[in-house]
C-alpha cells in the first residue's frame, strides 16, 4: 500500500512505522495528539476511486495526514460502496491501534455517511455504525466525520 503526505511526497516506510514515527516526533514536541481515520469514494464513469485518510491532530497546534488512493472498476450499490468505505478504515485502524493505545493516542473511525434519513447514504448507517463500534472503535458520522467528508473528499482525485 502506498501512501503519501498531503504535499505529494510518498511515505518511504511501511505505514505502522511511519505512524509510530509521528506519534514518537510530535509527542516528543509536547504535543498531545488525537488521530482520525476516514474513508471517502468518487465514481466517475466507470472508476470508483476511494481515498483514506489518517489525520493526526495536535491539540491546539493543527495537524497534517496521510493519505491512500486506490481505484476500482467494480460497480457498487450506494449502500455497498459506504460499507466498503467504512471497511477500509476499519482495515488500517486495526493494523494501527495496537499503537494508539501503547503511546496512548485517542483514535476515531470517521465514516461519510449521512445521519440525516433523507439521504441515500442513511441506508448504510446501522451497519457501518455496528461494525465500527462492534471492532471497539469510537465511532463519528456527518457531520462530524470531517476525516471522512471535509479531508479524504478533497484527496479523491
Amino acid at each position: 500500500m502506498l501512501w503519501r503526505r498531503f504535499n505529494g511526497e510518498h511515505l518511504n516506510l511501511p505505514i505502522k512505522q511511519a505512524v509510530e514515527n509521528a506519534i514518537k516526533t510530535e509527542t516528543g514536541k509536547g504535543y498531545k495528539l488525537k488521530v482520525c481515520i476516514g474513508t471517502d469514494s468518487q465514481v466517475r464513469s466507470h472508476d470508483t476511486e476511494f481515498a483514506t485518510v489518517i489525520v493526526f491532530l495536535r491539540e491546539g497546534r493543527g495537524g497534517f495526514m496521510y493519505i491512500h488512493n486506490e481505484k476500482t472498476k467494480h460497480q457498487y450499490s450506494i449502500k455497498e460502496r459506504m460499507l466498503v468505505e467504512v471497511a477500509k478504515s476499519i482495515e488500517i485502524a486495526y493494523e494501527l491501534c495496537d499503537l494508539f493505545t501503547l503511546y496512548d493516542v485517542d483514535m476515531e473511525v470517521h465514516a461519510d455517511i449521512n445521519t440525516n434519513p433523507g439521504f441515500k447514504s442513511n441506508e448504510a448507517l446501522r451497519e457501518a455504525m455496528g461494525y465500527i463500534l462492534g471492532m471497539g472503535f469510537a465511532f463519528k458520522a456527518k457531520p462530524e466525520a470531517f476525516a471522512s467528508s471535509c479531508c479524504a473528499d478533497k484527496m479523491v482525485n
